[in-house]
């Protein structure tokens, strides 16, 4: 039976639209035809990506937002966004030389390491803190604005990427003054930080949509965060534990924390050792799995997420 038209059109919910022609004798002909809907529903894989999309296009505002963000931070301050610089470089020397001489290690290849491994730290745990109240921090912007949620997770992570950019001048006076064996390898820096862009965007919105509905993530987020901190080979030596017998078997209980390879797919062409690619495939496999979770809730509570706020 074809459905009845309601105004020249088929009712809403059908599976089918009657197309209706005339005849050149004047009769109306009616054939039933499959209906696509153009509107997609707010649960949808078209809106999904095209809040990715259009956050995208819009890389001129977030890109200016971000960088305002900073500005504000250290505003009628006199050296301004260098105290980012100053103040990584003096946490990171202090605590190189501490545990280089709690831990016997050489100071000229143990400062780097850990100053290394603290630049990138303070990237992963900013989007992973960040993440977590992006568009808690948002709220009058997505209340008010219509933009994509994706536009404020692009601003984040365009703003951890200057902050990184800021401290990676430590790390090049670091290499003038303890020259390390720097090779090609080091092109592969650049590969690894895109690597680490593309998850700071999947944690930002797969923990940022899930702390909007549930107040009590983002606390959580901070202690396992400060504990994973400790589980990482920052300020101790991955290697050093392996090279004894006494504890190797015991240390690689270290690989399952994914923050350790993450930080070594970097720094490992930045001081000029040797790849591991084992760290790269691990790191290949989360980004997928995140991004794929990131999306599914995208999908899901995207159209929540301006009430939930």
């Amino acid at each position: 039976m074809v459905p009845p038209l309601v105004g020249g059109r088929p009712p809403a919910g059908t599976l089918a639209s009657v197309a209706v022609t005339v005849t050149e004798d004047g009769n109306r002909a009616e054939d039933a035809r499959p209906l696509v809907d153009a509107a997609p529903g707010p649960r949808s894989w078209q809106r999904a990506f095209a809040d990715l999309r259009q956050g995208w296009k819009q890389r001129t505002l977030w890109g200016y937002l971000g960088w305002q963000d900073i500005k504000q931070r250290y505003r009628r301050s006199v050296l301004g966004p260098l105290w980012i610089s100053i103040s990584m470089g003096v946490i990171a020397t202090a605590m190189g030389i501490l545990y280089a001489a709690l831990f016997q290690e050489d100071l000229h290849s143990f400062l780097p390491y850990v100053a290394t491994g603290l630049l990138i730290w303070n990237f992963i745990s900013g989007c992973i803190l960040e993440g977590s109240e992006v568009f808690i921090a948002n709220e009058g912007l997505i209340r008010f604005l219509p933009a994509p949620l994706s536009l404020h997770v692009y601003r984040l992570v365009w703003r951890q990427t200057l902050f990184f950019l800021h401290n990676l001048v430590i790390w090049g006076l670091l290499m003038i003054i303890f020259p390390q064996p720097l090779d090609w390898s080091l092109l592969l820096a650049i590969p690894a930080f895109v690597l680490l862009v593309f998850n700071g965007g999947w944690i930002s919105i797969l923990s940022g949509i899930i702390a909007t509905r549930f107040r009590d993530i983002p606390p959580i987020i901070s202690s396992v965060t400060q504990l994973v901190f400790f589980m990482t080979p920052i300020v101790w030596s991955y290697e050093r534990l392996l090279s004894n017998p006494a504890v190797a078997e015991r240390a690689r209980i270290a690989e399952l924390n994914p923050a350790m390879h993450f930080v070594e797919i970097l720094r490992q062409p930045l001081l000029g050792h040797d790849i591991v690619w084992r760290h790269w495939t691990i790191v290949g496999v989360i980004t997928v799995i995140g991004w794929a979770a990131a999306l599914v809730c995208l999908r899901n509570y995207r159209s929540r997420v301006a009430y939930w706020v």
